[in-house]
């Protein structure tokens, strides 16, 4: 764990997508952050010491899935699959499938596994799955105002974690896509797909793949942009119909939104609308909460998804596991609670009754 001071800091950016802007000012408490996203040899030993099953791991709900043979509702997740050649950048049925049997030991389905890939970032993993994490680490997950202040690593308003210019001395400082997405990746440093953590340098905090790697889920509901973080429901709607510019797919659709395309059923039928700002958060025509996701990918292309930078910010639904996002935690000192009892004096032991 890395200790971080409290701190002020530009939040956002205007310079790319609408979604990560306005610039404001943001503060964060004090707090400690992981120096690299969760290994699959740390999971590993979360899991052998619960049993714990993720999500992509447990069987399907027949009754999310009506007129679906029962055994064609198998387990899995999504998994990017280069294409052929040059396809339409606007359709992420091209290189993204739904993967019986995928899961974080086995990230692209049966046959692979993460042998000689312990120091990798854990994928595979959906938001509960990094939640069960943290809670049996003792630990938390960020909030996107933390996980933005870390990935800064002190340069306040830079475009990337380590200033302004993209690559300084020609030098590639994050595990992002080489080449021509979707089909073809050269390597970042040799790495095509994760790469361990710690390949690249570190910010100025002292934290490593803060940029590129893998995604990273956040505890904050995503919103269309920084002004929409504290209104209602209406507003936020409002907010992301006038969003014009459309979004592109760089991080992945919802599991949901993959098994349907697969098996013909409704999305989002399992959500809970408890909280409004959930149900802010969800794609239009879904009910499935979504976080936002920090950081970029291995998979981020400057001619499709240019979001290897701390401003960058993608939505992702909360029941997605893909072999592109991965987790770090935090932790908080405790926060002082003041007694609601009246103060008694010293000598109240001896009162009599």
């Amino acid at each position: 764990m890395v200790a971080l001071p409290a701190g002020s800091f530009r939040r956002g950016s205007t310079e790319f997508y609408p979604d990560e802007g306005p610039v404001h000012e943001a503060t964060v408490a004090p707090f400690e952050i992981e120096q690299h996203p969760v290994t699959n040899a740390q999971f590993a030993a979360f899991v052998a010491a619960t049993g714990y099953l993720t999500v992509a791991e447990r069987p399907l709900d027949p009754a999310d899935y009506p007129g679906v043979a029962t055994e064609d509702l198998v387990p899995g997740a999504l998994v990017f699959t280069p294409t052929a050649g040059p396809v339409d950048l606007s359709d992420w049925r091209q290189w993204w499938r739904w993967q019986p049997g995928a899961r974080w030991s086995a990230p692209h389905g049966p046959g692979s596994s993460i042998e000689g890939r312990e120091d990798h970032p854990v994928v595979q993993v959906s938001f509960e799955d990094a939640q069960a994490y943290a809670a049996w680490a003792g630990r938390s997950l960020p909030t996107e105002v933390e996980w933005e202040y870390a990935a800064r690593g002190g340069l306040d308003g830079a475009r990337f974690a380590w200033g302004d210019e993209y690559r300084p001395d020609g030098e590639l400082l994050a595990n992002h896509w080489q080449g021509s997405f979707p089909y073809r990746n050269t390597g970042a440093a040799g790495w095509v797909g994760t790469s361990p953590v710690g390949t690249f340098p570190p910010n100025g905090f002292g934290l490593v793949d803060m940029i590129g790697n893998v995604w990273e889920w956040t505890t904050s509901f995503y919103t269309p942009n920084h002004a929409a973080d504290a209104r209602s429901v209406a507003e936020v709607e409002a907010a992301r119909s006038a969003l014009t510019v459309e979004m592109p797919a760089c991080c992945s659709p919802s599991a949901g939104k993959a098994r349907s395309a697969q098996h013909g059923a409704a999305v989002g039928s399992d959500v809970s609308d408890v909280d409004p700002r959930a149900a802010a958060s969800a794609e239009p025509g879904s009910t499935i909460p979504r976080k936002a996701l920090k950081g970029g990918s291995h998979l981020c292309a400057p001619e499709y998804c240019l979001r290897y930078r701390p401003a960058a910010r993608s939505p992702q639904a909360v029941d997605t596991a893909t072999s592109h996002i991965g987790f770090r935690c935090v932790v908080r000192p405790p926060v002082p609670v003041a007694s609601t009892s009246p103060t008694m004096p010293a000598s109240a032991h001896d009162l009599p009754g």
